[in-house]
């Protein structure tokens, strides 16, 4: 049965409309004749939404639309069963589209540049989120921003959120790495990739204490209260100034990687919205990312798996 839960708002600054489809094999040159396209709405805070229901959560979906593709978008959101609201935005959304070559299985992704966003939009964007967002909620923002969004979107943010609202941030590049300047932040938990957190440490964190070290530092700082670090296969870790957890990935057959992230995301603060602990929550995203990695292309977790690999998933202090 589903346990109660605080309310979830993600927000998707930059959201993609996916198309996917196949071909008997991918040459240049040629005109390549498809298999009929399917579409999903894509981008970060969407997926962990998505993911957030297919676990027997809710969430709402806080998204950034324009144009045809926009509407599309929301029409899929809406047949999804999820809730969502709307920010404008000029121009056209995004269009990602993913081809598989049947001969070899191989899939070729192409993702087009979302639209640029002058301040007014980014001044909407961060006062349609603070009025969205529940005072004893969490706001979960992740996936790339916009061309003309600022890099220190994700602070702003925190600066204008309720007092009691508790801020998720799953980012990299040019603002992940404007958090770690920023200091206090109101952030509560930020989740980084392996590569990222070796980019911003500029040293290979080769062990789990390594990456441990390296995200109980930040939260020294104050970047954020909770840093978790991703370690792939192995696991990851989760710290705060005053404790480290790692929980151990499931061994399991891997078909895609994609998607690993936004369950493991959508697990975490689902687990943190029904009330769990730290190293309970970080379980039960360790599983969901574990199932992940076992469903095809670009699929999230299923909850049968999800549930059934939280037995497997031990965690222990780092």
């Amino acid at each position: 049965m589903d346990l109660p839960q605080t309310d979830i708002l993600t927000v998707t600054l930059n959201p993609a409309l996916d198309l996917s489809t196949s071909t008997g094999a991918v040459h240049a040159g040629r005109k390549l004749r498809c298999a009929a396209p399917h579409y999903d709405p894509g981008g970060g805070g969407i997926n962990v939404s998505r993911a957030i229901s297919i676990l027997g959560g809710a969430s709402a979906v806080l998204v950034a639309v324009g144009g045809a593709t926009g509407m599309h978008l929301t029409q899929l959101l809406i047949d999804e069963g999820i809730q969502s609201m709307s920010i404008a935005v000029a121009g056209e959304t995004r269009l990602s589209f993913a081809v598989t070559d049947e001969h070899n299985s191989e899939q070729y992704r192409f993702v087009l540049p979302g639209p640029v966003w002058d301040e007014k939009t980014v001044e909407t964007a961060l006062a349609t989120t603070a009025k969205e967002c529940a005072n004893d909620g969490f706001v979960v923002i992740s996936g790339s921003q916009p061309p003309g969004v600022p890099d220190d979107f994700i602070a702003r943010l925190g600066k204008v959120m309720p007092v009691r609202t508790r801020l998720f941030a799953d980012t990299s590049g040019a603002p992940l790495h404007a958090l770690e300047k920023t200091g206090s932040t109101r952030l509560d938990c930020l989740r980084l990739g392996s590569e990222e957190a070796e980019k911003l440490a500029k040293s290979p964190l080769i062990s789990r204490k390594d990456s441990a070290d390296f995200a109980q530092a930040l939260a020294k700082r104050g970047v954020a209260k909770r840093v978790i670090i991703a370690r792939g296969a192995d696991g990851s870790v989760l710290a705060t100034a005053e404790t480290r957890w790692f929980c151990e990935a499931a061994k399991v057959p891997v078909k895609s990687k994609i998607g690993a992230g936004d369950s493991f995301v959508a697990a975490y603060v689902l687990a943190k919205a029904r009330g769990l602990i730290d190293p309970k929550a970080l379980v039960y995203a360790v599983a969901a990312a574990s199932a992940a990695v076992m469903t095809p292309a670009t699929d999230l977790c299923r909850r049968t798996d999800a549930e059934s690999l939280v037995n497997v998933c031990h965690v222990s202090d780092i």
